[in-house]
């Protein structure tokens, strides 16, 4: 198989919940705008793969981590790859990111990034963008609401395919025989 035949994801996990982010508001001048800051400590997790060449993304989102399910997304992952190519995907070096989790999958690989080098993750920014555009600033009812809530913002983030492949695409990651 040749490098024409290969697509490249970029995969990571994030945390999103009622311990939410907080970013600025417009207000008029003078006044002090109100933000909603939760105490409760309800999560969900977003496990999130991108391949910028294709302007696609998978994505499951779970009451918690484990090896179990980052299985479970490679077989999403497997299971959108055409026919006659292979998925090589670039993965951090978090504890249920173990050597053996593709073994299963005919058509996936990953790579693991170096430890400490988020900056070489593109999906790191999805995450920014996310809570920048549609988490932020919010409350949560309970989980299924966070649930709710981060499916419409990643549903919404891959609407546009250009708007995936140019936040995720990176030179370094460009295929050549």
């Amino acid at each position: 198989m040749g490098l024409d035949n290969v697509d490249v994801w970029f995969q990571d996990e994030a945390r999103f919940g009622q311990q939410n982010t907080t970013t600025r508001l417009w207000a008029e001048r003078g006044t002090r705008p109100r933000a909603v800051k939760q105490q409760q400590f309800e999560y969900a997790y977003l496990f999130g793969s991108v391949c910028p060449a294709k302007g696609i993304g998978e994505a499951m989102v779970v009451p918690w981590v484990n090896k179990d399910i980052m299985v479970e997304h490679l077989k999403q992952i497997s299971a959108v790859t055409e026919t006659g190519r292979h998925a090589v995907v670039i993965i951090d070096g978090a504890g249920w990111h173990t050597n053996d989790i593709a073994k299963e999958l005919n058509n996936v690989s990953i790579i693991k990034l170096p430890p400490y080098s988020p900056e070489l993750n593109p999906i790191e920014q999805v995450w920014s963008w996310l809570r920048q555009h549609y988490l932020a600033n919010q409350s949560f009812t309970d989980y299924d609401d966070i649930v709710a809530k981060i499916c419409a913002a990643w549903n919404h983030f891959l609407d546009s395919s250009k708007r995936v492949t140019k936040m995720c695409s990176r030179r370094w990651i460009e295929l050549t025989s």
